[in-house]
């Protein structure tokens, strides 16, 4: 039976290896697998659970190579299907020695934006516990985001917790304003919603944690809890109802090598702790190791632990 479920786009990247040339100057690539959502559902099936991802794919090399990669890292691939008038995405990313690459995606009219709710009502719930939500699948396309719609509903119907991370993309979104009003509607969707502040900045107007906590807990009767990621600095936690929230601090990193996946590997981490009935501050302690691993490493999931690794970074850092 499968615990956790999520619907993306899986996105092959050409990574550069060619450090600070820029993606107009690199000429070294190597292939890899990402797709923020994916890279949930990769570190949560290292650490033990069982994960199904929902997407569509190109009849292409690229397509090809996603389903055999995603089988590869334990991932369920029962309800990914191929469409074979689009292609499958795939991204450039930059090597730089600090601070975020840049990318450039090749995904508009892809494979995965031309999937239709119809596949919902196939998927299997017996045994579903939670469904992971991200803000990137509906900005792809009108018909992506009626899907994903149509999936957060389902879920909330059958009685399935949802975790929704905003995962902004402006280069998606036709403008800011747009972007902004359809991620601050569909976050209506999560049970516990998970931005961080610098997406609440954008998001709301504010980079205070509380503030932008209350914004989400106000912001629908779904929603009942707010974890907000505040960089190395940790999280806060406040539910609905509560007067104050509560700050779990994250871990030190002597040397980031790429930020990219830190915060999939957050949600994750908060998502496998909930999956085995840890109590959420727990839970978040686990997203904010996850996510302080992650850093360490150049790929997109790289540094998600097995449960072994998890236990001995954390044991390290009483």
């Amino acid at each position: 039976m499968t615990e956790l479920l999520t619907l993306g786009e899986p996105i092959v990247t050409f990574a550069s290896t060619d450090v600070d040339k820029g993606l107009v100057d690199s000429i070294n690539y190597y292939k890899l697998l990402g797709g923020a959502e994916l890279n949930v559902m990769i570190g949560a099936n290292r650490l033990g659970h069982s994960t199904e991802y929902i997407s569509q794919v190109g009849e292409d090399p690229l397509g090809t190579y996603a389903i055999e990669n995603i089988e590869k890292f334990g991932v369920g691939t029962s309800y990914i299907s191929s469409d074979s008038n689009n292609w499958t995405a795939f991204q450039l990313k930059d090597r730089v020695s600090f601070g975020d690459p840049k990318t450039f995606n090749f995904r508009k009219n892809s494979a995965a934006a031309h999937l239709e709710k119809d596949v919902i009502d196939t998927i299997d719930l017996n045994g579903v516990k939670i469904a992971h939500l991200s803000g990137i699948f509906p900005a792809i396309s009108d018909t992506a985001k009626e899907t994903f719609e149509y999936f957060a509903q389902t879920m909330l119907k059958n009685s399935i917790l949802t975790t929704f991370d905003p995962n902004l993309r402006p280069a998606l979104w036709e403008s800011k304003e747009t972007m902004v009003t359809t991620i601050n509607e569909l976050a209506k969707y999560g049970n516990i919603v998970m931005p961080g502040i610098e997406e609440g900045e954008i998001l709301m107007g504010s980079r205070d944690p509380q503030e932008i906590a209350d914004f989400y807990l106000n912001n629908s009767d779904i929603t009942q809890t707010v974890i907000v990621k505040i960089g190395p600095a940790g999280a806060y936690i406040k539910n609905k109802h509560d007067e104050t929230g509560i700050n779990v601090p994250g871990f030190k990193v002597d040397h980031v090598i790429d930020t990219v996946g830190a915060g999939d590997g957050f949600a994750l981490g908060v998502i496998t702790a909930l999956l085995e009935g840890l109590d959420l501050t727990s839970a978040v302690e686990r997203g904010n190791a996850v996510g302080a691993l992650q850093v360490q490493t150049p790929g997109d999931n790289d540094g998600y632990p097995t449960l072994s690794e998890l236990e001995t970074f954390l044991d390290s850092n009483k």
